[in-house]
């Protein structure tokens, strides 16, 4: 049986510029094969799309719930979208300016 495929977009905020939220996030989803982006907004939060089995793009919605060491997220919103398969990899995209 197929696994299922998901996709979220996901916006974090709190304090979450400034203390490798990007980076970290960047780890855990090569770490459990989720492939997107992850980037910083101009309104201080962090903005990311996640792909892969529906269970690790869970597991990866829960780690931006708390985020790394420093992280003080006080919001998130998740985004259930359609599963795409565009992305090959999980890359930390410039800001939004």
């Amino acid at each position: 049986m197929a696994k299922l495929k998901a996709r979220a977009h996901v916006l974090v905020s709190g304090r979450v510029q400034g203390v490798f939220f990007r980076l970290k996030t960047r780890h855990e989803a090569t770490k459990r094969n989720v492939v997107g982006w992850v980037r910083n907004t101009p309104d201080n939060q962090v903005e990311a799309i996640f792909e892969g089995q529906k269970e690790a793009v869970e597991k990866m919605i829960e780690f931006c719930r708390k985020g790394p060491i420093g992280a003080k997220v006080e919001d998130l919103t998740a985004q259930w979208q359609t599963y795409t398969g565009k992305f090959r990899d999980f890359k930390i995209r410039s800001s939004i300016i």
